[in-house]
């Protein structure tokens, strides 16, 4: 018997699947692969010139989608590399503005205030454990507080700017006006510095200030001090109202070198400034609608040109947009002053005065509406400093000033404008009335420093 092993037919073989054609492979096996990217660049090009008509760019994403299309049929296309423009300023003015931030702002500081404050702890003791040997019957607890030494904390921030390569930098006084407090500089590479007050000025809201500069090694091997940045400080005896102007500042304390600008609103303008326990009236100051914010005080107010006109100094908290700045000329007599006499001086008459106007005038039943009327203070002041030049000169309260050698005394022109003209030791010819007669009076400046 023979045994067989049967034969097991094969099956079919599975049918392969078909696969999808792209259909620009099948276009591209009808047309040929050179007229089919021809095909592809016609329909690209009417595509990219109706969305340019209507307003739209070819980005990115839509050239990768094309070069996606043309990698389809055996066609590479080069890469595409997007450059990033810098942004082109759209008006001459515009330029102008940027460079003259660009060229001042590694010169603006931030100064900050700090101080010794008092820590106060809080803790509760019964009134009644003294009477009864420290066990009070009765639960009765009353809050007391007590010292546990000092902290230092910050109070306060400002801004300066640097004068000069050597350290010296400008700010407002009363931003380093608490004799108490340390100050320190904060520059724009973010390092800080201890600065020293040198000057302040007694009429003005301007004070200057010191930090020391690093020692660096050069190329040669020898140590030499690191220079500043500092400003340039230009004229504020031709500005006119409408000249742009750029502020910078601190503001708030926390937004270091923040610019605004804005236009000259006004020349001339006398304000009384106060924060805190300063008050000073300042006379002659810039008027500005650039934004000027707490934490703005000291910061330079510039020209188109990049250069210091004034000096930020205070802003009006029930309007908008109505700022001050200390005239440039004035910084500038300051910083001549403490390089050269190591303090800040003015001429000094010694009087008590009340302006006179025509409202006043009237009031009062005097015969002139000019000058100023000689007359204590609210508090009882003297009328005449005792040994100042007005009481060598004999000048007596009740007498109206109105001239200083030859030069009218008005709202406008106030005495105090007349004076600054001139330096301590100087000699002056007054013009007075008195019991309705002129006389002339000569004087000698004093000397008021801070």
């Amino acid at each position: 018997m023979e045994f067989y092993e049967p034969t097991i037919p094969e099956s079919d073989p599975p049918k392969a699947k078909k696969q999808a054609r792209n259909p620009f492979q099948k276009l591209a096996k009808k047309l040929g692969k050179q007229e089919l990217v021809s095909l592809l660049v016609l329909v690209v090009g009417v595509s990219v010139l109706s969305g340019f008509l209507t307003g739209a760019v070819v980005g990115g994403a839509l050239y990768q989608q094309v070069a996606s299309l043309f990698e389809q049929v055996g066609f590479e296309l080069p890469d595409r590399t997007v450059v990033q423009q810098e942004y082109v300023p759209q008006t001459t003015q515009e330029q102008k503005i940027i460079d003259a931030v660009n060229e001042a702002s590694p010169a603006v500081v931030s100064i900050i205030i700090t101080k010794d404050i008092p820590i106060i702890e809080q803790y509760y003791s019964n009134p009644f454990d003294e009477l009864f040997g420290g066990q009070s019957p009765f639960q009765f607890q009353i809050p007391q507080y007590r010292q546990q030494g000092t902290e230092k904390k910050e109070v306060g921030g400002g801004t300066g700017f640097f004068v000069s390569e050597d350290g010296m930098l400008v700010t407002n006084k009363h931003v380093v006006l608490d004799e108490e407090a340390e100050y320190t500089v904060f520059t724009t590479d973010g390092k800080s510095y201890p600065a020293r007050v040198l000057a302040k000025d007694p009429l003005q809201d301007v004070a200057v200030l010191k930090i020391d500069q690093e020692s660096i090694i050069d190329g040669g091997g020898n140590f030499i001090n690191k220079p500043f940045p500092f400003v340039k400080l230009g004229d504020s005896e031709n500005l006119q109202i409408g000249q742009s102007v750029i502020a910078i500042g601190n503001t708030l304390g926390e937004f270091r070198n923040t610019v605004s600008v804005g236009v000259i609103s006004g020349l001339g303008r006398s304000i009384t400034a106060s924060g805190g326990n300063f008050v000073e009236t300042i006379e002659d100051v810039i008027q500005t609608d650039a934004a000027i914010n707490p934490g703005n005080s000291g910061g330079p107010l510039l020209n188109l040109a990049g250069e210091v006109i004034g000096m930020n100094t205070a802003t009006v908290l029930s309007a908008q947009s109505v700022g001050f700045a200390v005239p440039v000329s004035k910084v500038k007599r300051d910083i001549k002053q403490v390089r050269e006499l190591g303090k800040i001086v003015y001429p000094f008459l010694g009087v008590r005065y009340t302006a006179i106007t025509k409202e006043f005038s009237q009031k009062e039943g005097l015969s002139v509406d000019y000058g100023v009327l000689v007359q204590a203070g609210p508090a009882g002041e003297p009328a005449v400093t005792p040994g100042s030049a007005a009481e060598k000169a004999g000048i007596l309260s009740g007498d109206i000033i109105l001239e200083i050698n030859g030069e009218r005394i008005t709202l406008e022109n106030s005495l105090a404008k007349i004076i600054q003209q001139y330096d301590p030791g100087e000699a002056v010819v007054l013009k007075v009335l008195r019991d309705e007669q002129e006389k002339i009076l000569n004087a000698t400046l004093g000397e008021r420093s801070e």
